[in-house]
């Protein structure tokens, strides 16, 4: 992506920005260790099978018990004696992605993706407790995707506390792979939205939305997975007006290795839809809804973890024009701001990898417009308009977490439609205006001068984990309103 920079000492900062601190710590701590391992499998072979499935229970995630005393008991207890083999084999019922895990064993199947693939773990029950195996994948532990193993017996006399040793507890920071050659931009272009709608009747609208999860490009050298709909973040922006039937179909590629969904914040009904989407890859679903209040709502994925889907690019718009259309402007864009949690840190280059715990914390690494760091920075995805245009902007913030401060660097918003009601006189005069997680904005002002506009959330340091876009405006000098000598350094 080409772009022009602020100016040559800030993008210096940013381009020396420190992405690895590895602190190493000794400091002694009592550990258990093995002399003899081969003393501790003194017990029998226990063997569980368990299938993954979703949308047959509730929880609407689980592990289904095969075979024996846990057939057909979701999440069953697993029970074994201190020194078992203990061999749990794994089938998953569909082509969502899934594992198991077993953190105390340091066991795990690895991912399972593909229908009736199968993995099996193998380890010895070497001590005795209560241990939770879960599925790892993103929000599935969450919705009820976990069991108990149940070890008896007594830790084997071989199993001694060691003395105080040091251990080197650094925090090795994940390495990133290399950067996907294949990756594509799933930048949404500012300039491409739906037409206006005018002063139409209502009438019966089909919508058609694809989930699809692509390897995009984050950054220069940096590519990440993004889940998309239509294969750009945001999703396309849906136009309607109030009183029209919505018929929206979605449909999972087959390509997903994740259950995907949708929730329409202008829908009336239960999930705003996503009771009726969730999505097995390959499959397609649909519903109805009429569009009962105008206004400009944010849509989002809907499956767990929620906040995973989104933060990896699954939210747009959908605008219900009143009755009537909105008033004509010149120049109309769509910008939504994102927060992407990665578990190298920001700068890194290579395949970077999607973050939980991150998210969780509420640390992202990257804050984007239109998906990817300095997206509309770039001169092919950047606002343009000339001197004398009234310029809209929908802007909505996908999140999942932080709250926006959006501004425009020079120039002030002559109309800002509060919390996006479209029926509620505007605010006049605003410098900044603040979007929640999950909310919208629609602003207006008129271009008087010409030059470059930067867009930022005015939570400034945000600018410096790529959230910038920039607004051109194309047309005559006028000292009038704006004269002097340009200086170097600003940042503008």
């Amino acid at each position: 992506m080409t772009r022009k920079p602020f100016n040559p000492n800030a993008w210096a900062a940013i381009l020396l920005f420190v992405t690895t601190v590895t602190v190493a710590l000794l400091m002694p701590i009592s550990i258990q260790f093995v002399p003899n391992t081969s003393n501790a499998q003194t017990g029998t072979t226990v063997e569980y099978t368990l299938k993954a499935i979703l949308g047959q229970s509730n929880p609407p995630m689980a592990f289904l018990g095969v075979g024996g005393e846990i057939d057909g008991i979701l999440n069953p207890e697993l029970t074994a004696k201190v020194g078992d083999t203990v061999t749990i084999t794994v089938i998953n019922a569909d082509a969502i992605q899934h594992d198991l895990t077993i953190d105390e064993f340091n066991a795990t199947t690895g991912l399972l993706t593909a229908k009736d693939q199968t993995a099996t773990i193998t380890f010895v029950a070497d001590k005795p407790g209560s241990f939770k195996y879960y599925c790892a994948t993103p929000g599935h532990l969450q919705v009820g995707m976990f069991g108990t193993l149940t070890i008896t017996g007594e830790a084997p006399a071989e199993y001694v506390q060691s003395a105080e040793q040091p251990m080197n507890m650094a925090a090795a920071v994940p390495t990133a792979g290399p950067a996907n050659p294949d990756a594509v931009s799933i930048v949404h272009h500012p300039a491409d939205l739906p037409a206006p709608i005018g002063d139409r009747d209502a009438t019966n609208v089909r919508v058609d939305l694809v989930a699809k999860e692509v390897s995009g490009l984050l950054a220069d050298g940096t590519t990440y997975t993004y889940f998309t709909f239509n294969d750009t973040v945001p999703g396309p922006m849906l136009r309607v007006r109030v009183g029209d039937t919505v018929e929206l179909h979605l449909k999972n590629d087959l390509s997903s290795t994740f259950l995907h969904s949708i929730d329409l914040h202008a829908v009336t009904g239960p999930g705003g839809g996503a009771v009726f989407t969730q999505t097995k890859p390959g499959e397609e679903t649909m519903f109805t809804f009429k569009a009962l209040n105008p206004g400009l709502y944010v849509y989002h994925c809907a499956t767990p973890s929620v906040a995973h889907h989104i933060a990896s690019g699954m939210y747009g718009l959908i605008l219900v024009e009143p009755e009537g259309g909105l008033p004509l402007v010149d120049k109309e864009f769509y910008v939504m701001q994102g927060e992407i949690y990665t578990s190298q840190p920001f700068g890194t280059t290579g395949n970077v990898d999607f973050d939980h715990e991150k998210m969780l914390n509420e640390d992202p690494e990257y804050y984007v417009f239109n998906g990817a760091s300095n997206a509309l920075a770039a001169d092919e995805n950047a606002l343009r308009a000339n001197v004398g245009d009234t310029v809209r902007i929908f802007f909505g913030v996908g999140g999942p977490n932080a709250t926006s401060s959006f501004h425009v660097i020079g120039e002030i918003f002559d109309r800002v439609y509060n919390q996006a009601s479209l029926t509620s006189n505007p605010a006049t005069d605003v410098q900044t205006t603040t979007v929640a997680p999950g909310g919208a904005t629609m602003v207006e002002f008129g271009l008087e001068v010409p030059g470059r506009y930067i867009l930022v959330d005015h939570a400034l340091a945000r600018l410096e984990r790529g959230l910038a876009g920039y607004l051109y405006a194309e047309g005559d000098d006028q000292p009038d309103i704006f004269n002097g000598t340009l200086t170097a350094g600003s940042g503008h």
